[in-house]
């Protein structure tokens, strides 16, 4: 299994990114799929996750700004970030839990984000 994922760039403070994240190889079924982050010399973490059934979850600095969603049909991902801000800034990673009924985590490569004026 493989998580590419793409979409990020340099942004004004005020703008907007669709962050983009594919699933590929022998693929059952997809749990939950989700976003991470890691800031220069900081730790990586939560974004946002959304479940096969159920909510989607959103870590609280990114609540309101951005909107996480799911083509389960094409096992892709995607972050929609608005009213980004310079702390923002950072390697966003998709990640994604697969497997029924034993399931294993698997992470993309990274796409680097950056909001500055």
């Amino acid at each position: 299994v493989q998580l590419q994922a793409s979409g990020g760039g340099l942004v004004q403070p005020g703008g907007s990114l669709r962050l983009s994240c594919a699933a590929s190889g022998s693929i059952d079924s997809i749990n939950v799929m989700g976003w991470y982050r890691q800031a220069p010399g900081k730790q990586r973490e939560f974004v946002a996750s959304m479940p096969s059934v159920g909510s989607t979850n959103y870590a609280d600095s990114v609540k309101g700004r951005f909107t996480i969603s799911r083509d389960n049909a094409k096992n892709t991902v995607s972050l929609q970030m608005n009213s980004l801000k310079p702390e923002d800034t950072a390697v966003y990673y998709c990640n994604a839990n697969i497997g029924a009924p034993f399931t294993s985590w698997y992470w993309g490569q990274g796409t680097k984000v950056t909001v500055s004026s």
